[in-house]
């Protein structure tokens, strides 16, 4: 067959797969997002396979159909659906029948879990403080809390008080907060359980139905700002006292808390927590915590390892799933996590002695979202491959045996070329391991095509050797946080890059996640220091290593943190013949009072603030040393970007034209910091399409 090189458009042909969930008959649902081009926007309904792969078919027709639940029972599927109005929950019966709506989309839920016994589900959903939603005029309101944020009048506009008032995803705070409700499915009646100025998030059950969990930061002093401090506590709440039931705190304050399960005895709560003892540098841990109160235990103290998914890409279209899974022989079978490690995501299983063992088989890979059946013989994971967009795989937990389940992407892609990396090490110069990967575009594919000439070819063989034809040029690509970390997994933007006929070099350096506690927080109070060190020695390794790549065109380009670190080297070394920043930032003074995470960021990863470090977070802003920048940069940033607002990208854009300096900036309306991600797909495509644009130019 012939196959062409991908192109930005092919973003348009992908089916991202998510979200799946096994049923106690082994049936599986999941998620598929696809795009709409002709009404520019995302599309997701609810597909069905069996574990053996036979029938996988849409189990639903909505146009924004997501989060799959089975019923404990198996009996009843239930899902989110978005409409103008909301976002509501559906029941539908997997054999075919319509599905039928529970609860209104006024609701606005954001998420919900059932109850063990299958007679309640609980939601979340945002209301103002001492408010309760439409419908719900049999529960009292707070008629002494005091609103955290006034509307005014047109003429006066908003008022606020609190320290961070705006997030980066949902704008400028509205005065709502997320509390807890419960859904009674035989009369359909729903209860809040939760109201007050402070937000829940995860509830989780009891196992025996009688109790819900949930996350929450509450500040009892009244000195305390809560936008300033990260702990957040368990809660929990006895459902059958309604609305005259009082949370009670489980934990002690000490630990971030981002994910927990109850034991199956449901004694004990195993939580995935952080110390926050390097700020956003520190790792995520697994703690255990009696349901009666007490300190948290660390389980595996000497698991030197980032719990969660910390990996970054564009072919994820959800969040990774909710963690842990705690096998029903606990504490025999240990806990399942999901971990970040050595440029790969897999499957952990965690033993209550610290013991540690990898569930998923080795190989290049990103595990995002997992799944495990009732009798815990098989595990379905959905996994970004070197090779191919995210699909369903099992795996058997004896064996480690992975096999694909679904095959969603099988057609367009056996039409398409792909080029997988080629996993690089070097010791740095003060000692620290660099791991990354090099792609080289393998043009004896493309010869057909006008893409590129043939005889500017490199393949890489079987062995991994990258054969010689014809010097190519090299972008290096940084990435965000920076505690985040590549993986050699399938990317869209750097395939659309090799298409071009360009190298294509990523790296993660100190500051990453997935190398040690220690690696993690090694750039912080260094920013430009070692971390900048660590990718100018990797173009260096690439350099010497391929003589394919050619030392006289390279490119850098990277987005947030990987934007002002292009924006540093750009400042500070003319070898880089063009480089790309996106979503950057220029001016840590101006960033500390604009950004959502300002404070915490400046204070935490650079290490200061204007008040009292002014001349230090200057000396460290990239703007301070832009009038030195001779490569040609192009600066990309959305309107709407409340993480590195989009006055950041302005200062350095009118600096740069102020001094005659060859760059161009291009703003996208309506877009956030996940552009690249899950921004509009039209503007996706344009932002792949001007960078390509730009390196041809100068490279």
């Amino acid at each position: 067959m012939n196959k062409s090189p991908i192109t930005p458009e092919d973003l348009y042909h992908y089916r991202w797969i998510s979200q799946p969930v096994i049923s106690a008959s082994g049936q599986v649902a999941y998620v598929e997002q696809t795009i709409d081009q002709a009404k520019n926007e995302y599309s997701t309904q609810i597909r069905g396979i069996s574990l053996d792969g036979t029938e996988d078919v849409a189990l639903t027709h909505g146009m924004h159909d997501s989060s799959p639940a089975w019923s404990p029972d198996g009996s009843r599927l239930t899902f989110l659906r978005s409409t103008q109005g909301g976002k509501g929950l559906w029941s539908l019966d997997p054999e075919g029948s319509e599905p039928v709506m529970l609860i209104s989309p006024e609701r606005k839920i954001s998420s919900y879990s059932w109850s063990p016994d299958g007679k309640y589900i609980a939601f979340t959903s945002k209301v103002h403080s001492g408010q309760v939603q439409p419908g719900d005029d049999e529960n009292p309101k707070d008629e002494n809390a005091e609103p955290a944020v006034q509307l005014s009048s047109v003429l006066r506009g908003s008022v606020y008080e609190r320290t961070t008032p705006k997030a980066e995803g949902a704008g400028w705070w509205d005065g709502q907060y997320s509390h807890l409700f419960v859904y009674e499915m035989i009369s359909g009646h729903i209860t809040q359980l939760t109201s007050g100025l402070w937000n829940i998030t995860t509830p989780v059950w009891s196992p025996d139905s009688q109790k819900l969990a949930f996350i929450s930061k509450q500040v009892q002093e009244e000195e305390a700002d809560p936008d300033l401090l990260h702990h957040t506590d368990v809660f929990m709440i006895t459902v059958e006292a309604g609305e005259e039931a009082v949370p009670y705190k489980i934990t002690d304050s000490s630990l971030q808390i981002t994910q927990f399960s109850f034991t199956p005895d449901g004694k004990q709560l195993i939580l995935i927590a952080s110390d926050r003892k390097y700020g956003s540098g520190s790792h995520h841990q697994l703690f255990t915590i009696p349901v009666q109160r007490g300190v948290p235990r660390l389980v595996a103290p000497d698991l030197d390892m980032q719990i969660g998914n910390a990996a970054l890409g564009d072919m994820k279209s959800a969040a990774a799933s909710p963690s842990p899974i705690i096998s029903r022989s606990f504490p025999k079978q240990g806990v399942y996590v999901l971990g970040t490690c050595q440029g790969s995501v897999d499957v952990y299983r965690i033993q209550p002695d610290g013991g540690c063992e990898t569930i998923t088989p080795p190989g290049e890979k990103d595990v995002y979202q997992y799944t495990i059946a009732a009798d815990e013989k098989t595990l379905v994971a959905a996994v970004l491959t070197d090779t191919h967009p995210g699909e369903l795989y099992t795996v058997e937990m004896g064996s480690g045996t992975m096999t694909r389940l679904t095959r969603r992407n099988d057609e367009f892609m056996a039409k398409r070329i792909v080029n997988p990396p080629v996993r690089i090490e070097f010791p740095s110069s003060d000692g620290w391991l660099i791991q990354g990967w090099l792609a080289v575009p393998d043009l004896a594919e493309m010869e057909s095509t006008a893409a590129v000439n043939s005889d500017e070819a490199a393949s890489v063989n079987p062995r991994g050797e990258i054969g010689l034809k014809k010097k190519l040029p090299l972008i290096l690509q940084i990435h965000g946080g920076p505690h985040a970390m590549y993986t050699g997994a399938f990317s869209h933007e750097m395939q659309t890059l090799l298409a071009e006929g360009y190298a294509v070099l990523w790296v993660n350096p100190r500051g990453s996640m997935g190398y040690g506690q220690e690696f993690a927080r090694a750039c912080r109070g260094d920013f430009a220091g070692g971390d900048y060190r660590d990718l100018m020695e990797a173009v260096d390794h690439a350099l010497s290593s391929y003589e394919i790549l050619d030392e006289f065109r390279l490119g850098a380009a990277g987005g947030s943190y990987g934007g002002v670190m292009t924006n540093w080297i750009a400042a500070h070394s003319n070898r880089f013949k063009a480089a790309v920043t996106q979503r950057c930032i220029s001016n840590w003074l101006s960033m500390y009072g604009t950004s959502d995470i300002g404070i915490s960021y400046v204070e935490g990863v650079i290490g200061g603030n204007p008040a009292e470090h002014a001349a230090y977070l200057w000396s460290r802003s990239p703007l301070a040393h832009a009038h030195n920048i001779e490569t040609p940069l192009l600066i990309m940033h959305g309107e709407e970007d409340y993480r590195t607002p989009i006055a950041q990208a302005e200062e350095l854009y009118t600096t740069l034209k102020r001094y005659g300096k060859t760059t161009k900036l291009i703003r996208y309306p309506g877009s956030n910091h996940s552009l690249l991600k899950s921004g509009k797909p039209s503007l996706r495509v344009d932002c792949f399409e001007q960078v390509i644009a730009w390196f041809n130019d100068y490279l």
